[in-house]
């Protein structure tokens, strides 16, 4: 039985535009074996979570610069609800204070990444948080 290959979509909600970052954990994602799906910038939830449930993903990741973290995360994780999909995975990074960290967290965002993260450390995240939800889907 082969493994089957973990989906990230990656996103860049709300109007910042600085990329780099998401790129560079795009090409992390895929150089371990991780399907990635980028939707670009200037996404709104609606479109990042129409895009999730269309890709049929096991998480999605966000990347704020922009401030708007306490919002667009909110929205996003209301979007997974009213559709349906609170089993997509939901974390992301950007410069984010500890305590805005604390209470994203909190509201069920699965994990924050301040500047400076290793890749490694994303990726061994992801690789765990989704087998971990799978193997709470096999046992319910």
């Amino acid at each position: 039985m082969t493994e089957q290959k973990i989906r990230v979509l990656l996103a860049k909600p709300g109007l910042d535009g600085h990329d780099r970052g998401i790129k560079v954990i795009a090409a992390a994602f895929r150089d371990a074996g991780m399907e990635v799906i980028y939707t670009g910038l200037r996404q709104t939830p609606p479109m990042i979570v129409d895009a999730a449930i269309q890709e049929d993903v096991d998480a999605i990741g966000i990347s704020i610069l922009s401030g708007a973290h306490m919002t667009l995360f909110p929205a996003i994780l209301e979007e997974l609800k009213k559709k349906d999909a609170e089993d997509i995975l939901l974390f992301g990074g950007g410069i984010i204070p500890e305590e805005d960290k604390k209470a994203l967290e909190e509201m069920g965002v699965a994990k924050i990444f301040t500047p400076g993260a290793p890749t490694e450390e994303a990726i061994k995240f992801l690789r765990d948080a989704v087998a971990n939800r799978k193997r709470k889907d096999n046992i319910m």
